[in-house]
């Protein structure tokens, strides 16, 4: 599917729809809509905010205000060479966005790398949440195996070749076989504004900083755990049942045992299920904010 608009119209539609917060000195790119309950919405790599855009005008078309962030090192963030970019660094800077915000209760959608960095959020702010909402994540850090195309990424000289091969054409095939289930559906100028917010100013640099720090100890992974575990807040999970990376069979039912959850969401989606289930996923969040 294509359109007569560019990548570039799609990049600057993207910023206009957002602004630009400092959050401890870094320039913070956030989208921040409408009004009632706020639902802040936490992406992975190698996204950003943009990938929750339609999740959010969804989540304003059912009174609720909905937010996402771009983590320091992608989207339109600042990326600071001397910036830590471990899960609990970025815990801690999700923490902050929600105090610049004001913030005071929020719901909270985690997915990706989101959701180990929005478990220890979680476990760190439990007064202050709301609801808890996990989208194709893991949560055990400590056994967690990287899907095959993340694995050279955090090699030396390795992830920098790989990323120098992440152009508009390869991309594309990722998009259909990792991203969406209905590539079809979707602009190609909108799939690929993901690239251009990749690679941005740095060529991508920060991004495999944060795919050469996930967090694996116990430690964490306790910390991940509290967030689910005897919580004053429901939770819930909604999974892109055709996802090849992050498997329902295989995190989907982690996910539903460590959080005690009888059952989980399924959406037709894959990876990237924000794209081609927006309404799905909003209605879900908008149902689990009534008491």
């Amino acid at each position: 599917m294509s359109s007569h608009r560019t990548t570039a119209d799609v990049l600057e539609d993207h910023r206009a729809a957002g602004k630009f917060v400092d959050v401890g000195g870094l320039n913070t790119f956030v989208l921040d809509k409408g009004t009632g309950e706020a639902v802040l919405c936490l992406h992975g790599v190698p996204t950003s905010s943009f990938l929750y855009r339609k999740v959010i005008d969804e989540l304003v078309m059912r009174d609720l205000r909905g937010i996402s962030f771009d983590f320091p090192g992608l989207g339109l963030s600042d990326r600071p060479k001397d910036f830590d970019y471990g899960f609990a660094s970025l815990a801690r800077f999700a923490a902050r966005v929600a105090d610049t915000l004001k913030l005071d209760r929020y719901h909270l959608v985690v997915h990706d790398v989101g959701g180990p960095v929005g478990f220890a959020l979680a476990a760190d702010q439990r007064d202050r949440i709301r609801s808890l909402t996990i989208l194709n994540t893991w949560i055990d850090v400590v056994n967690f195996k990287k899907p095959l195309p993340m694995r050279p990424f955090e090699l030396p000289l390795a992830g920098e070749a790989e990323l120098a091969t992440i152009n508009h054409l390869t991309w594309q095939l990722m998009w259909k076989g990792l991203g969406v289930a209905d590539a079809d559906q979707i602009p190609k100028e909108e799939s690929n504004a993901y690239v251009d917010l990749l690679k941005r100013d740095d060529g991508g640099k920060a991004f495999l900083r944060i795919m050469r720090n996930f967090a694996d100890t116990d430690a964490f992974r306790d910390r991940c755990y509290r967030a689910v575990r005897n919580v004053p807040y429901p939770v819930q999970a909604i999974w892109g049942s055709e996802d090849p990376a992050l498997t329902y069979e295989r995190y989907g039912e982690e996910i539903k045992r460590i959080a005690g959850l009888s059952h989980i969401h399924q959406v037709p989606g894959k990876h990237f299920l924000q794209e081609d289930n927006a309404p799905a996923i909003a209605a879900q969040i908008a149902a689990f904010t009534k008491p």
